[in-house]
């Protein structure tokens, strides 16, 4: 994966591109070839990579083993054999991958290498790439807290691409528009699908309202939840006077950034970052962390081969 440090126009060289304006049919093919370059053969046909085992078919009943899920269990053959067993389930050969895109008002900001909106769209790409193939389906749900689009499942490199284009070409909310994750997600459970994957993509700030209808998809779905953050999610920069802004209610708030009131706020965002890993580990989600100052596709990598090896029992 060796690459120059930086691009011809200073940037280094695994930033996520510009998806804005007259820069985002350009930025969207750099996105398909820079995707397609560094995830290519990771988990190319076989998507049980992605997403562990078992499909929707059931298969033989065979004892319960500490670990096992108990949703699986086989209350028939346990009640006969009087022993604890689980009906194994056979893999579908196809795999259906819904993806919910938070794009409201707080994913319009980014003071690194990109603002978050263009991480979301990047983590999309990743995530079409990582399941395409095979007869695979890509879904989206995304919204930008005035209104929510669908898109619905198909396969194929040329409805994933409108599909991303879709995404990135959704216009920005206006000032004061509160966003509704839990709104959006409650969306992919009507009507029920079968067994698949759901990916959702957001900045998770604010309450955690997502998380019922989240544990909601857990009982029919495998769960990847996408934190998209920028640097000052997590701590305040030492400029002195500065202004706080909430894009989502549009309020402003002058303060001088002290260092109490930066150890405050890095608290704060601290805890808060730990209540959203709480709550989509509680909901059976999988937590991967993006940064818009980090390599995004290393990032992605680490996080599918340490998945891959976990199911492994740990081998490499």
């Amino acid at each position: 994966m060796a690459r120059s440090a930086n691009t011809g126009d200073g940037r280094p060289a695994w930033a996520p591109p510009v998806l804005r304006g007259e820069r985002l049919d350009a930025g969207l093919r750099m996105l398909e070839l820079e995707v397609r370059r560094r995830l290519d053969g990771l988990l190319q046909g076989n998507h049980l990579g992605l997403v562990p085992g078992p499909g929707s078919e059931p298969g033989e009943a065979r004892p319960y083993q500490p670990g096992d899920d108990v949703r699986r269990m086989d209350w028939a053959v346990t009640a006969r054999t009087t022993e604890p067993h689980i009906r194994e389930t056979v893999a579908d050969r196809e795999l259906e991958t819904w993806v919910a895109a938070d794009l409201s008002a707080s994913l319009d900001f980014g003071t690194a290498l990109s603002e978050k909106r263009d991480l979301v769209v990047c983590a999309v790409a990743a995530i079409a790439h990582l399941t395409g193939g095979g007869g695979n389906r890509l879904g989206a749900v995304f919204a930008n807290g005035e209104r929510t689009e669908r898109i619905p499942a198909r396969g194929g490199r040329a409805h994933a691409r409108n599909l991303l284009r879709r995404i990135a070409e959704t216009p920005r909310a206006p000032e004061g528009t509160r966003g509704d994750l839990a709104a959006m997600i409650e969306q992919l459970r009507r009507p029920p699908r079968r067994r698949g994957l759901v990916v959702v993509v957001s900045d998770f700030l604010g309450g955690t309202e997502w998380q019922r209808p989240l544990r909601a998809l857990s009982a029919r779905h495998d769960l990847i939840g996408i934190e998209v953050l920028d640097p000052r999610d997590v701590d305040l920069p030492e400029v002195g006077t500065i202004v706080l802004a909430d894009p989502e209610t549009g309020k402003q708030r002058e303060v001088r950034a002290s260092a109490l009131l930066r150890r405050e706020f890095a608290a704060a965002a601290q805890a808060h970052r730990e209540q959203v890993a709480r709550a989509l580990r509680q909901a059976g989600a999988a937590h991967l962390v993006l940064r818009t100052d980090s390599d995004w596709i290393a990032d992605t990598v680490r996080f599918v081969v340490a998945r891959k090896r976990r199911w492994s029992g740990g081998a490499a």
